[in-house]
């Protein structure tokens, strides 16, 4: 008899792993928290983020506002208005300060970041949009009818990069200096030598439109790109600008993120969802599909906190804006 117990102990015991080893696997990404934003009406472009405060800087383009959500205690803190449809923000640390680019009237204005006093505003004439930094302490902002603005560490104008229409996400290198601007109008991605400040190479973009978000896997030696006509992601070889692998993903596609510690791309799209890539190999595959909201388009991933962010707009059959916190397994 004892050996009986034994023997259905060691059955069910293996039964048990068996099911657990079955189990599916956990999703990539799990929805940690929903923080609101109150009275935000319209479309939300870019987002940033001030990491030494844990702060989200939301762009509300719709609202003319922008919001700073303090990450730690799940709420916004301030915000800031008066802005002519505010597309682009960073956070430019050597002045402490959040930049913000107006679409309408091609201003972009800083604000001190300790205390959100306004400190300058740089006119660029028209359409300002995209805004990065780099690690030289530059501020790079994309506008116009097709430009680059180069801002030295004291917020001085030093280069206006020209392109062959208005540029859209753009990444740069952290080390080469290299730029690399989506241009959708052109039907291409443009190679920009920052050092010497001109455009030096046109990479074709095949049948694909609508090249719009854009994310660079440095190690990898890719630049990955969404298009929207048709909804693929494509990755491109950084040596030659050759296509090296494309799938279909969900519609919409406004921003890409490469998770370098997972080997994940991550593609947050108007048609409500997040795709999750896997990226780590020459091949791209998709791993997930994560629901988030009609219209959840815009999003950030902020590698030092480990988080994505989704902007979810406020809509017919849900009429509260707010940011989805997604923390990435394992």
């Amino acid at each position: 008899m004892q050996h009986m117990y034994h023997f259905l102990f060691a059955t069910l015991a293996m039964g048990t792993i068996q099911a657990a080893l079955a189990a599916d696997p956990p999703a990539p990404l799990i929805l940690e928290a929903t923080i609101p934003l109150d009275g935000v009406q319209g479309r939300i472009d870019h987002l940033a983020v001030d990491v030494p405060r844990k702060r989200l800087i939301v762009a509300e383009l719709g609202n003319g506002t922008v919001d700073v959500i303090d990450l730690a205690a799940g709420k916004a803190i301030h915000r800031l208005a008066g802005f002519d449809e505010p597309q682009g923000v960073g956070y430019f640390a050597p002045r402490d300060a959040i930049a913000v680019a107006n679409g309408g009237d091609g201003s972009v204005r800083l604000f001190r970041a300790a205390d959100f006093a306004a400190t300058g505003r740089i006119e660029l004439g028209s359409d300002a949009d995209n805004v990065r930094t780099n690690r030289h302490g530059q501020l790079l902002v994309g506008y116009g009818a097709g430009a680059l603005a180069v801002f030295d560490n004291e917020g001085a104008l030093v280069a206006r990069i020209p392109l062959k229409a208005h540029p859209e996400a753009f990444q740069v290198t952290p080390g080469s200096g290299w730029i690399y601007v989506n241009v959708p109008d052109a039907h291409e991605i443009a190679v920009v030598d920052l050092a010497a400040g001109k455009q030096v190479a046109s990479w074709p973009l095949g049948a694909a439109r609508a090249n719009f978000p854009m994310a660079l896997d440095v190690d990898g030696g890719r630049v990955v790109v969404a298009t929207r006509d048709p909804s693929r992601l494509l990755a491109f070889a950084m040596a030659t600008g050759e296509i090296e692998s494309q799938i279909a993903i969900c519609g919409d596609a406004d921003d890409v993120f490469f998770d370098a510690k997972r080997k994940l791309i991550y593609v947050s799209c108007g048609e409500g969802a997040v795709e999750v890539v896997e990226g780590g190999d020459r091949l791209l595959r998709r791993v997930a599909h994560i629901p988030t909201g009609q219209g959840a388009r815009t999003s950030l991933f902020a590698p030092a906190l480990d988080r994505l962010y989704v902007a979810k707009r406020a809509g017919l059959l849900d009429p509260d804006a707010a940011i989805l916190v997604f923390r990435p397994t394992p």
